[in-house]
């Protein structure tokens, strides 16, 4: 496995900026330079993402949707759209292996690569090049602006890709990141978050600066060995994680040993469910979260029968879980018996920004349920049925239709939801290279309207590929 050099600047954090949120922005023009919030749009849902205009008004991230609708209630909540982030993604992760084969997704907008694999003596003015090129490629190819940090650890590569987005390229030569990370508020390190800070600023350390000179064995009395020293190293800047590009196959599971054989499957569906919310709970507990999702079944006699699903995603999410394992429980003949079952989740990987949006959007199905009622209930009381023209609103749950969501129209062409409801859906007809489109509103059960794909992003050429070869100017004079 081979480590980080600490004398060197050869590590690299990516972090695309607001990147949900700068995704549909790029996809409609008419949200450009506009707030834009990605996540539940319903008023039990959470904010995943917010663009950098939504947060001046104090928007951010886990941020109840009806608390973001009080601070900034023009802004534009959208619902997320996995299949078009999932295209940036990819793009992203395969320019980043273009720099080195070190490279490790943390989810689908950050990234750590490990350039001192193939540049064993990087320094600043190397680094500096390369991870400007890169951010050159990435907004040619996608549109997106990318935040980019370096240092000698993960820990300040991730650190320094903060430190002043978005759209910014921060290095840290080792020899100066105690001056870096002095000043920086203790919060800052990964593992503290507010009980560790809470006690750490009773202690009188409030910086990075306080912390890397604090008593190491007062910090065990507090903290324990593994955390009070880890803490401490932290602050000094020592981090030897390895970047890797494959993770170990980790797990977190449950499972449950019968004292009867169970043949009823919503019976063991059920069970199921219990076991995926312990596991959810697990995961969240230990910040990670997992791709592949698995069931062990064994049978009354005694015969072992593992299944196993891999996500596209990494996931935390207890009804994700809990969908998948029932889907492969599905595939098994339980009629004579089941003598035990566990649910597990392995190739794990630090908890993403990906996983909240997820969880939102499943926690919000039931709640749609209910406003699908409540806009029947309303429209059977209104003399003339109209579409709220109040832009992204809630969705009409019964069609299905979610603001933000890719729509095609047979007549107007390719476009997405902007609101609904009372039996109307509202459509802005535009994509991301297009002027600002066009709104029509339709019955929601069109049957000339339905789901679209994600709208294909042209890249632009890059500053290099518009250079003329001098070869070819010369054949041209010729």
């Amino acid at each position: 496995m081979h480590h980080p050099d600490p004398t060197r600047p050869g590590v690299l954090h990516l972090d695309l900026d607001a990147f949900f949120a700068a995704v549909e922005q790029r996809d409609k023009p008419s949200l450009r330079g506009r707030p834009v919030v990605v996540g539940g749009t319903g008023w039990r849902g959470v904010v995943a993402t917010a663009s950098y205009e939504a947060r001046v008004f104090g928007i951010g991230s886990a941020m109840p949707t009806q608390q973001a609708r009080r601070l900034c209630p023009n802004a534009a909540y959208l619902a997320g759209r996995f299949d078009a982030y999932r295209v940036v993604s990819e793009r992203v992760m395969e320019l980043a292996r273009e720099l080195s084969p070190l490279v490790e997704p943390m989810s689908l907008d950050e990234a750590y690569v490990d350039l001192s694999v193939e540049h064993p003596a990087i320094d600043v003015a190397e680094v500096t090049a390369i991870a400007e090129g890169f951010r050159e490629r990435v907004l040619a190819a996608t549109g997106l602006t990318i935040s980019v940090g370096v240092g000698a650890s993960k820990l300040v590569a991730k650190i320094a890709s903060d430190l002043r987005k978005p759209d910014a390229l921060v290095v840290v030569p080792p020899g100066e990141q105690a001056e870096v990370l002095g000043p920086l508020a203790i919060r800052t390190l990964p593992g503290v978050g507010a009980v560790t800070a809470d006690r750490l600023t009773r202690s009188g350390i409030r910086t990075i600066g306080d912390l890397a000179v604090a008593d190491e064995a007062e910090l065990v009395r507090t903290f324990g060995k593994a955390h009070g020293s880890g803490l401490l190293a932290f602050a000094r800047g020592i981090d030897p994680r390895p970047v890797v590009s494959e993770r170990e196959a980790k797990s977190v599971s449950a499972e449950e040993t019968f004292a009867t054989d169970l043949t009823d499957p919503r019976d063991l569906a059920e069970r199921a469910r219990r076991m995926a919310d312990r596991v959810a709970a697990r995961l969240a507990a230990s910040g990670v979260s997992g791709r592949t999702v698995t069931i062990k079944v064994r049978r009354y006699d005694f015969t072992t029968l593992n299944r196993s699903r891999t996500l596209t995603r990494a996931t935390s999410s207890a009804a994700e879980i809990t969908a998948r394992a029932a889907e492969l429980l599905a595939g098994i003949d339980v009629a004579d018996g089941v003598r035990l079952l566990g649910v597990g989740v392995s190739g794990l990987t630090e908890f993403s920004q990906t996983d909240l949006l997820a969880d939102l959007l499943a926690d919000e199905a039931a709640a749609e349920e209910q406003t699908a009622a409540g806009d029947a209930d309303e429209a059977a009381t209104e003399e003339t049925p109209v579409a709220s023209e109040q832009p992204y609103g809630p969705p009409a749950a019964a069609a299905g239709w979610r603001p933000g969501q890719d729509v095609v129209h047979a007549e107007h062409g390719p476009g997405w939801v902007q609101g609904s409801g009372v039996g109307r859906v509202t459509v802005r007809f535009e994509g991301p290279h297009t002027p600002v489109g066009r709104i029509r509103t339709f019955a929601d059960d069109d049957p000339d309207l339905e789901p679209g794909p994600p709208p294909v992003f042209q890249p632009a050429p890059t500053a290099s590929q518009l250079e003329v070869p001098t070869h070819a100017v010369q054949e041209a004079a010729e």
